[in-house]
């Protein structure tokens, strides 16, 4: 995402300087970064060596939580909104393998994760996938998308994973994430992740700093109860927003705390 204010909704893209999503994509050991990302990402595991780790617990989480909203929950449409780059388990693929017939509709602002997302995301014949190029400071552009390929009678999977850190102004951020919600029919999810310095301190701070400074998608952490706020007027299933890695792991996982906190929300 973009920063808050003072630059278009729209990005182009730009390979002179890294871009959160294709560090992610090179943390997730995908392919479709350029040596400005790889250069960034190296920095900062310097810094903070198990934040690749980090990546792949949040990948692991978007793969249990799906997996509940479509076995457990009943969810049978998504709105993916801050794709990133197509890497393993996406949402259509984990929610489709549960039931070919659901309908996923993915938002991202950067034209190379849309190139991407067009060219290797295909649905199931029996569900729906498409995807549009918004910003989630646009919420109404993303809800007027959304109507056309969800049915807003039934309830929705809103993904909002490592989108909203993107958001430096709290106002902007909070009021975004309400105007999503608001329009979710009862019986909606809200899936949230976000950066945090709760497990690394400093040194996490350190590394959003310096990518901000060097021209990167600027980044935030807020803490646990900030977190919270998000999710106020929701019913919060337990275990409530922790770190990603222990909202319900699988047993035995054994994965370590990561810096990245999740929750989810049932709406209405």
């Amino acid at each position: 995402m973009t920063e808050d204010s003072g630059h278009p909704a729209h990005s182009t893209l730009d390979t002179s300087v890294p871009h959160s999503a294709r560090i992610w994509n090179y943390w997730l050991g995908g392919k479709d970064h350029f040596e400005v990302d790889r250069a960034a990402g190296d920095e900062v595991i310097a810094h903070i060596p198990d934040i690749p780790i980090g990546a792949k617990s949040e990948r692991q989480f978007l793969k249990r939580v799906v997996s509940f909203l479509v076995a457990e929950a009943g969810i049978r449409q998504f709105l993916d909104v801050g794709t990133g780059l197509p890497s393993a388990d996406n949402t259509h693929e984990v929610a489709q393998s549960l039931d070919p017939r659901c309908r996923v509709l993915y938002i991202d602002n950067d034209p190379l994760v849309m190139a991407h997302a067009r060219a290797l995301l295909s649905s199931a014949p029996e569900g729906a996938c498409d995807y549009v190029e918004a910003d989630l400071r646009e919420p109404g552009t993303i809800l007027d998308a959304a109507r056309r390929t969800l049915d807003f009678s039934q309830p929705v999977g809103l993904m909002l994973l490592g989108v909203v850190n993107h958001l430096m102004d709290d106002d902007v951020a909070y009021g975004a994430v309400a105007q999503l919600v608001r329009a979710m029919p009862a019986g909606s999810y809200l899936v949230l992740t976000h950066s945090t310095a709760e497990i690394h301190g400093e040194p996490m701070l350190r590394v959003m700093r310096e990518t901000t400074e060097r021209g990167g998608t600027p980044i935030r952490a807020r803490t646990k109860a900030e977190l919270e706020r998000f999710f106020d007027g929701l019913e919060l299933l337990e275990p409530g927003v922790v770190t990603c890695s222990r909202w319900r792991p699988e047993p035995g996982s054994g994965e370590p705390e990561v810096y990245l906190f999740g929750g989810v929300g049932r709406i209405g």
